[in-house]
């Protein structure tokens, strides 16, 4: 019976205790993933771990909160008072915060373990904030294409001191790294770039536009250009501003003409760039740029779409499970109805599968020496080229697949809350749903990964066969169904091509879609069956 009270008693005090977690603490299945695949000291780790999510789950969650808030999205300042262009780009203090206090926590330096720089990835995923998880990936990524593409004895001056200030840190400032590929033309077709560089006899300088760059306050940016009368791309970096101009706000020859409006990721500004001679120093061979940027700088962003994914998911469903232990309607607690219990369970399998898969992807890339290169050795046995071929083949399937269903996991989660689901003040899922959708066409849309894979397993056809490939991926799975899904891949990869559009080729396409999902969804779930079996 409920009888009318103008003093109506509810509240949502309970839930608001209950979800104050720390993030790795109450993931009994997180545990369990570093248990089954990390060999060092497990006691001491965990105690790392602890308290770096301690941290994550309070301190940095309430500040990704604030802001996430409307008023506090970034807003260009072209001009100062005096009329000097300064292009500043005006973020909340709350932001400049949490990224000075997460770079300052040495992610990158060489005291954080490979493990350990994983997992606390995975931790700090959970709070969605774009604004600074975005750099972090960037980062990596550049100070990687340093540490590959330049040898430490000849590596120009300027490089190593960026390499210094965003890995180690000096004074206790750590720099920021961000990549600029996108050109009006499009964003995917590197080879199509039209920005110039041009040798003046001393230095490069960069000349043209980019259409879609974020992370537009970084200090560093990875930039594609084509030297002048060259077809073929080179690979950049370029300082935001040259020594001494950045407490001037003179940025280094370039211009930041507007930030883009966004349906996601909002946090992070995005916006288009004028170079007008801007100062950049090449990395590697300038006729090399597509294969190290693709090979280096975004196998490590896509590597880490999956772990921003899986985060975000993990993230998702403990909220909705708690809300859903809360709420009550119709006389009874929501999650003893027979739907929502259904639906929480497939959400929870599949978040376990992210997680269990990112694991299992990372420990593989371990394997191949913890690096990223932009071609086979070939002085590497039959053996290892293969291996570095499965985790090459395995992150790209992996960024589409997870990026995908994170996006269906949270808005079912969403959907645990009914119309609160939708308030922006209220969860935090709303902001993770439109980030997700972002996450998906980041780094590759899915069409253009999945003809990258197509043409890689053609090339490299007498090196690896598909049947191999599956097999390997698969291990300790039902053979049954290893056996269906190789014979599956063997058939897709025999045709020559998908770029014609007649009937046959149009089938085989959208086969090959369904395919590479159904070959993921195998490798995640036995991922998470061999943690579960331990």
């Amino acid at each position: 019976m409920s009888l009318p009270n103008r003093n109506n008693p509810y509240s949502f005090k309970e839930w608001l205790e209950k979800r104050k977690v720390n993030f790795f603490a109450a993931d009994e299945f997180l545990q369990k993933c570093m248990r089954h695949y990390v060999k060092e000291d497990i006691d001491t780790l965990t105690a790392k771990l602890e308290k770096f999510a301690e941290t994550v789950s309070f301190r940095w969650g309430g500040l990704a909160e604030e802001c996430a808030r409307p008023e506090n999205r970034p807003y260009m300042m072209h001009y100062d008072a005096y009329h000097n262009r300064i292009d500043r780009i005006v973020r909340p203090y709350e932001m400049k915060m949490l990224e000075q206090e997460i770079f300052a926590s040495g992610l990158y330096a060489e005291g954080t373990g490979d493990w350990e720089r994983f997992i606390k990835m995975l931790l700090l995923n959970e709070n969605g904030e774009f604004g600074v998880m975005c750099p972090e990936l960037c980062t990596e990524g550049l100070i990687h294409a340093i540490e590959e593409l330049s040898e430490p004895e000849t590596r120009q001056p300027e490089l190593a001191r960026i390499l210094q200030h965003c890995s180690e840190g000096i004074s206790g400032e750590y720099g920021i790294g961000a990549q600029f590929l996108s050109e009006i033309q499009g964003g995917s077709d590197v080879p199509a770039n039209l920005l110039e560089a041009e040798f003046d006899g001393e230095n490069w300088r960069l000349h043209g536009d980019k259409f879609f760059c974020s992370a537009l306050h970084a200090d560093y940016f990875v930039v594609t250009a084509k030297p002048q009368g060259s077809e073929k791309v080179a690979v950049f970096v370029m300082p935001a501003w040259l020594p001494g101009d950045k407490e001037k706000e003179i940025r280094n020859g370039y211009t930041i003409d507007r930030l883009k409006w966004k349906m996601g990721t909002v946090e992070l500004p995005t916006g288009e760039v004028t170079f007008k001679g801007a100062v950049a120093y090449p990395l590697g061979q300038l006729d090399r740029g597509v294969g190290n940027v693709v090979g280096i700088v975004l196998s490590y962003s896509r590597l880490g779409v999956g772990a921003t994914c899986a985060g975000s998911m993990v993230r998702a469903v403990r909220d909705a499970k708690s809300y859903a232990g809360f709420r009550e309607a119709f006389g009874r607690r929501i999650n003893q109805f027979p739907l929502l219990v259904n639906q929480l369970e497939r959400l929870e399998a599949q978040a376990q599968r992210a997680v269990a898969g990112a694991f299992k992807l990372f420990d593989l890339f371990l394997k191949t020496g913890g690096k990223f290169t932009t071609k086979l050795n070939p002085a590497e046995t039959p053996e290892q080229k293969r291996l570095r071929l499965l985790v090459r083949e395995l992150v790209l399937l992996a960024k589409m697949y997870t990026s995908k269903i994170s996006t269906e996991v949270i808005h079912d989660a969403m959907a645990v809350f009914g119309g609160h689901g939708v308030m922006e003040d209220f969860t935090v899922l709303p902001r993770l749903y439109r980030d997700s959708n972002i996450n998906e066409l980041w780094e590759g849309p899915r069409n253009v990964l999945l003809t990258q894979i197509h043409n890689d397993f053609r090339r490299y056809s007498q090196l690896y066969s598909p049947a191999e490939f599956v097999r390997d991926c698969l291990s300790g799975a039902d053979a049954e169904l290893i056996s269906q899904l190789a014979d599956r891949m063997t058939r897709l990869l025999a045709y020559p091509s998908l770029e014609d559009n007649d009937a046959e080729t149009l089938k085989t396409a959208a086969d090959w879609d369904l395919f590479a999902d159904d070959l993921m969804l195998a490798f995640q779930e036995q991922a998470r069956q061999e943690v579960l079996a331990k």
